[in-house]
């Protein structure tokens, strides 16, 4: 395990980077370490420790904004804006059971670093679509800040978004601003039972393309909804749609959808204490989650896959050779695979995306030497290659930061 700097303050973040500059070292910037784990792996000359820049510096619920330092954790920043009927409508998942850690690790700044998004990514975006401001520190060890604390911002180039999603490649978040929603009044989800993948693909695709305002779209076969407990005394596949709103218009909702969808399998709903226990199941890939004590070296590869809705299906069966047991989020679009062993099986996984017209797949769990070892990111075409090489050139010329975590000499 690599030495630590643990800055207190922005200012400290600036002097940690430029001496690692001036000393030719390397740093790994990290949080709490709740997803140490994703990416590729890298040994770096010490860890970059920002779990001391927390705490929520703005919170105005009535403009819908909330700013906070990178090190607060998610989860206080959830409890707040719950206070007052809000969220954040991208529904982060919390890596931690995946990855054998605990739940609710997670931080703003670790969340915004991988661009996390769950079930309502399709209709409400990503994190990066939330994303109103930050303030960070470069590779150059130079403190800059974008965006703003308003909903409506054109202050230059929206580097808040470009950010996102970069793994700390790029820079050192210190703190973040973001869009905050209402929450739903309540939630149901209405189950279609009993269909195989390819059949449930196309119900999906009838919900979630009618006028009734589905939020989330998921489909899991029998023996994965067997380890759902909202969804386990089903007995066999769900096919899943949540509405979200007030009570009058959910019922109203659910009778159009039920008939629009009764001639494709038996129907069942679920209530509000079931649906928020499953899609949180669901955001969360809870099945296939480590035991407590469990050790990422020695677990089954997950496989993270987005592709076109429609092909999702396919995708799922092409990995089944390979002995993988698959679920299904955005109305398909999403694909979740647990392989049979610790091996990715990565040639396996990068043809069959290729064979349903392309997507994106990303190894989301693997032991260190694999990860190290395979592209755990979807390889890039030259064009995306040098934009992404020039972007790291510019932020982090002397590759200090978190180098090769994304891709090897990036």
């Amino acid at each position: 395990m690599s030495e630590r700097l643990c800055p207190r303050d922005e200012a400290e973040v600036v002097e940690a980077v430029r001496w690692a500059v001036s000393n030719e070292r390397t740093l790994d910037v990290a949080g709490t370490g709740s997803k140490a784990a994703l990416g590729r792996h890298i040994q770096t000359d010490l860890t970059l420790d920002l779990a001391a820049l927390a705490g929520v510096t703005l919170y105005e619920p009535e403009e819908l904004v909330l700013s906070a330092k990178a090190g607060t954790p998610v989860a206080e920043i959830e409890a707040l804006i719950a206070a007052s009927n809000q969220m954040m409508a991208f529904e982060p998942m919390d890596f931690g059971p995946l990855l054998g850690v605990a739940p609710g690790g997670g931080t703003l700044g670790g969340l915004m670093a991988t661009n996390l998004a769950g079930p309502r990514r399709p209709s409400a975006g990503a994190a990066r679509d939330h994303a109103l401001g930050v303030r960070a520190v470069s590779g150059r060890g130079e403190a800059f800040k974008a965006g703003g604390r308003v909903v409506k911002n054109v202050t230059g180039y929206d580097l808040p978004r470009g950010l996102a999603g970069s793994y700390g490649t790029l820079a050192a978040f210190t703190e973040l601003t973001i869009k905050v929603l209402p929450r739903p009044e309540t939630v149901e989800t209405l189950l279609v039972l009993g269909l195989d993948d390819a059949s449930a693909a196309g119900a999906m695709s009838a919900a979630v393309g009618s006028y009734y305002d589905v939020s989330g779209a998921a489909h899991v076969p029998a023996d994965i909804a067997a380890r759902i407990p909202a969804v386990a005394g089903a007995g066999r596949a769900v096919t899943a749609l949540r509405l979200e709103g007030v009570k009058p218009s959910i019922v109203h909702r659910r009778g159009k959808l039920e008939e629009i969808l009764r001639a494709r399998g038996a129907l069942s709903f679920l209530g509000e204490a079931d649906s928020l226990a499953f899609w949180q199941a669901v955001r969360d890939v809870a099945p296939f989650a480590l035991p407590e004590g469990g050790s990422v070296d020695t677990a089954r590869a997950v496989w993270r896959v987005s592709a076109a809705p429609m092909a999702g299906a396919q995708i799922g069966a092409a990995l089944r050779e390979a002995g993988a047991a698959s679920f299904y989020d955005w109305a398909g679009g999403l694909v979740w695979s647990e392989m049979a062993d610790g091996e990715p099986h990565t040639a396996l996984v990068r043809e069959a995306v290729a064979r349903a017209g392309g997507g994106h797949a990303t190894l989301i769990r693997a032991a260190a030497p694999v990860r190290a070892a395979e592209e755990v990111f979807q390889p890039l075409d030259a064009i995306t290659g040098g934009l992404i090489r020039r972007m790291k050139s510019g932020f982090d010329p002397g590759r200090v930061l978190s180098p090769g975590r994304m891709y090897a000499g990036v």
